[in-house]
């Protein structure tokens, strides 16, 4: 792989625990979705919705590479002496320390590189992204942020799984699990769960594949004709939620293509308007088998090598710094799928407006005011943080609710695990 020279950057992120956790789950609740503008729509032979869904769960392409682009506007707030809703998740700039020679990394104020997965993609929660994905296979894949001067490369071969920063000339190394190899197909969006680690958790293969888990008497799905993408014909397939009056999501829409079955398009658009909150699309894509050397790697001279810790798994890593939420308690559980809420329980009794978070006096008040609303009910006080898509309700006594509900749904769902 080719050296780039690292660059400096005087800008430091801004960085608020419990905000930059709830872009984290933000991140995970949406799945880092997709789209990009197409043109000249094929005539394609008609398909029902349920053939359609059939086919995208039925694709099985093991080798593929393409560039992707993504586009994300989860409208995070801006905050205090921080590049706009960038200062969450931390943007290009914010990995490294300013000054001449300076060290960088997601470690922030320590001013320590850090090239692992978790902390570096969650960059992709905001701002627009191009990437190349290539896959040979479930053990074989590979996936490069492309960025001005600089290039982030998650790769993934046998049970190897290395990330390099070259910004930073820093890598980072785990080993996948041995009882995951042929677990489920790269085209299925998925290696098998808890199996192989894979750097797939940003195409819109496995965008399609949590968005398709919501498919039920609580959708409704349809085909809205069809689409050019990457130069390909493809289906439209839309999900929309039903009797979900507190969902912040408008729709989803999957481009499937209309040969093997593979999204190729995920855009995801909150009902706050027409803008996609998260786009993800191919904008080429080869469905032949990629050269063998691009799954290789060796960490370059002088490079910093981090070696996972013992209790970090490289499956994990591989999600992109997303929160497993489905260990989560379900408080609402009545709720359409679209409006499920979901409690976590902090262990830090105060929330965010104590001693315990932010000061609750002076520049610390003025700041918990500039990005999060006070809310009271039946279960005591508490602070919601918005986004497009993704509240989180922090309550006093160290709770947070968090779902892609609106702050209403939210306040409605605190108030019934109070009772």
């Amino acid at each position: 792989m080719a050296q780039i020279q690292p660059r400096n950057s005087r800008r430091k992120a801004v960085r608020y625990g419990v905000p930059a956790a709830v872009a984290g789950i933000a991140a995970a609740t949406v799945g880092l979705v997709p789209a990009l503008a197409s043109s000249g729509d094929p005539d394609l032979p008609k398909i029902t919705a349920e053939d359609l869904v059939a086919k995208v769960a039925k694709s099985n392409v093991d080798h593929m590479s393409g560039t992707i682009k993504v586009n994300t506007d989860l409208g995070l707030p801006s905050l205090p002496g921080g590049a706009g809703g960038g200062g969450f998740g931390g943007g290009p700039q914010s990995r490294h320390k300013g000054g001449e020679g300076g060290e960088g990394g997601e470690d922030g104020a320590k001013g320590k590189p850090d090239a692992s997965p978790d902390k570096k993609l969650m960059e992709l929660a905001s701002g627009e992204h191009t990437l190349r994905f290539a896959a040979d296979g479930p053990d074989k894949q590979r996936l490069s942020v492309i960025e001005d001067a600089a290039e982030y490369s998650v790769v993934r071969n046998s049970q190897d799984v290395w990330a390099f920063d070259s910004a930073s000339n820093t890598a980072w190394h785990a080993k996948a699990p041995k009882d995951g190899h042929g677990k489920g197909g790269h085209g299925k969006g998925g290696h098998g769960k808890g199996g192989p680690a894979a750097p797939d958790g940003v195409t819109p293969q496995k965008a399609a594949k949590q968005a398709l888990k919501a498919v039920g008497k609580s959708t409704s799905v349809s085909v809205d004709g069809t689409a050019k993408i990457a130069g390909r014909d493809a289906y439209q397939l839309v999900l929309k939620p039903k009797n979900a009056p507190d969902s912040t999501i408008e729709s989803v829409r999957i481009g499937v293509d209309a040969k093997n079955g593979v999204p190729l398009k995920f855009t995801l658009t909150p009902k706050d308007g027409d803008k996609p909150a998260v786009d993800v699309a191919y904008t080429k894509v080869d469905f032949g088998k990629p050269d063998a050397g691009a799954f290789d790697f060796k960490p370059p001279k002088g490079a910093k090598v981090t070696e996972a810790k013992p209790h970090e798994k490289a499956d994990d890593a591989a999600k992109g710094g997303k929160p497993d939420l489905s260990g989560l308690d379900i408080v609402n559980k009545g709720a359409s799928d679209w409006g499920k809420v979901a409690e976590l329980d902090t262990g830090l009794p105060g929330g965010v407006g104590s001693k315990n978070g932010a000061s609750g006096k002076g520049d610390g008040q003025k700041m918990l005011d500039s990005f999060t609303d006070e809310v009271k009910g039946d279960f005591g006080t508490g602070r919601v943080f918005s986004t497009r898509l993704v509240n989180a309700l922090m309550t006093d006594d160290g709770k947070v609710y968090v779902g892609a509900v609106t702050k209403e749904g939210l306040v409605k769902a605190a108030n019934a695990a109070a009772e």
